[in-house]
């Protein structure tokens, strides 16, 4: 049975306690950057509009690991680390939010065929 996401996509990212499935062979650690819109870096609003900056950072993350999986050949990625940060533009006066994620890439297993 596979198992599928909120979407109803074929799963493939697993979030920290998450685990992909069980006969899933590990290929390697990987690492992978995003980042959400920018906006005016203002006080007024700030829950809010930190919200909707993690919403889009997670939404663009979570495209960029579906990339990377397909790239690298692999079928899930668990996450197991996360970073996230505010980046601010003095120039501009703009605000966003940059996230680093450290993931494991996994492959299925092909049964093997018998005799």
């Amino acid at each position: 049975m596979e198992m599928t996401d909120r979407s109803g996509e074929d799963k493939q990212v697993y979030w920290h306690r998450e685990l992909p499935p069980a006969a899933a062979e590990l290929m390697a650690d990987h690492t992978v950057e995003a980042t959400s819109g920018r906006v005016a870096g203002t006080i007024s609003h700030r829950d809010e509009l930190w919200q909707r900056g993690y919403n889009e950072l997670m939404t663009n993350v979570s495209t960029r690991l579906r990339q990377e999986i397909a790239r690298l050949g692999g079928d899930y990625a668990h996450v197991h680390d996360e970073s996230i940060e505010t980046r601010h533009d003095d120039a501009t006066g703009e605000t966003w939010l940059h996230g680093r994620f450290s993931y494991m890439l996994y492959r299925r297993v092909s049964p093997v065929a018998t005799g």
